[in-house]
């Protein structure tokens, strides 16, 4: 059975709500603050959903390859947040060296104030079957990203 071009961009478009709509339920409902190549990994599903929306509404195929992009654009940032939790390499000094740049003295002397602690991208929040957040979107993105690439290629 083959799927038609339109079904395929349907579904990889719901992956990345699906995907995008867990982060936030991770955010809001467990608790979890995302740290920052957690939220840049929500930025190419955000694009995959308004592409996804937009080659539905206009029924033009050729979308797909941008969907295709922006599924791998989060599946790299999703590797590279693997390899930086898992020590691989190191990550950004913004979310990995507990930094307070930016976060003026008089603040952080002033105990009425609350100042969050950084989230570190070199700690894994939450995990299934050994494989993180982080993981499991770059996992299933290159899996959008393939539906994508079979959308754009249907006849």
């Amino acid at each position: 059975m083959s799927l038609s071009s339109r079904t395929l961009i349907l579904v990889a478009t719901l992956g990345s709500v699906a995907l995008l709509g867990g982060a936030f339920a991770f955010q809001y409902v467990g608790g979890l603050a995302p740290c920052q190549l957690c939220l840049w990994q929500r930025w190419p599903h955000a694009a995959a959903i308004g592409i996804g929306a937009l080659a539905l509404l206009t029924g033009w195929r050729g979308l797909a390859w941008a969907g295709a992009l922006a599924a791998l654009a989060t599946a790299g940032i999703g590797i590279f947040h693997v390899g930086v939790e898992q020590l691989w390499w190191e990550g950004l000094a913004s979310c990995t060296a507990g930094s307070i740049a930016g976060i003026s003295t008089a603040d952080l002397l002033d105990p009425s104030k609350d100042v969050a602690a950084v989230v570190r991208c070199d700690e894994i929040a939450w995990q299934m079957l050994g494989i993180s957040m982080a993981g499991w979107n770059a996992i299933l993105s290159v899996i959008f990203a393939g539906l994508w690439v079979k959308a754009a290629r249907a006849a």
